[in-house]
């Protein structure tokens, strides 16, 4: 009798194994529409895979990373972003880099990344760093050389130079294409427009302040 509730205890915990193991790949991209046709298809959620045997290092290897980013812009930082884009063997590994260089004062604007968490280590100067909840509650921090924050994935968050030097740190990010979406570009600078009307009264503004905002040129520091 005890064997029977032995076998029948470990087909439970089969079946919920399998259970919990039938998930959606997490996506590494902004969607993934279905095709019936799979000679029209052209994306993979990822990239395709080169043979295993013909992979060399140049494929694990990226150089630069220590070359300052141009901030001559006008927020005053630059993102120099190592994913898959500029590694393929990150493909399907779940993580990529990113050096943010900031001017005195420099800014990385609110923004997300959709499909990644990012931690961040400062290696010089002083960042003012913050991210909102899904709540709405702020959570800032000022982070000095050696200092270590996380930015949870999806949540709006930002970086600021709040010194008068300019600051470096780097970035973990746990996708090969964590995506980035910046806040105000999105929002006013998306292609096409958002209906004004819309702005108007989402952000209780004057139609003439929305659509002088939406005329502006937002630039993206990555």
């Amino acid at each position: 009798m005890k064997g029977v509730h032995f076998l029948a205890a470990f087909c439970l915990l089969v079946l919920a194994f399998t259970l919990a193991s039938a998930f959606d790949p997490s996506p590494l991209q902004d969607f993934c529409v279905a095709i019936n046709d799979t000679k029209t298809g052209v994306f993979v959620n990822g990239k395709f895979c080169k043979d295993p045997k013909l992979a060399t290092a140049e494929d694990f290897f990226f150089r630069g990373l220590n070359k300052p980013g141009n901030t001559a812009n006008q927020l005053g930082s630059k993102v120099t972003q190592v994913n898959v884009l500029q590694i393929l063997g990150l493909n399907t590994l779940g993580i990529s880099l990113a050096r943010i260089d900031f001017a005195p004062y420099g800014l990385n604007p609110p923004h997300i990344h959709p499909r990644g968490t990012e931690i961040l280590t400062v290696l010089e100067g002083t960042l003012y760093v913050g991210f909102v909840t899904s709540d709405n509650r702020l959570i800032t921090k000022v982070l000095y050389p050696g200092d270590v924050f996380v930015f949870p994935i999806g949540l709006i968050h930002f970086q600021f130079n709040v010194g008068n030097t300019n600051a470096v740190a780097l970035a973990g990010l746990s996708s090969q294409n964590p995506g980035v979406i910046t806040i105000a570009k999105a929002v006013f600078g998306s292609n096409p427009a958002i209906n004004p009307d819309v702005l108007v009264k989402a952000f209780q503004l004057d139609l003439n302040i929305v659509k002088q905002l939406q005329s502006k040129l937002w630039m993206d520091n990555n």
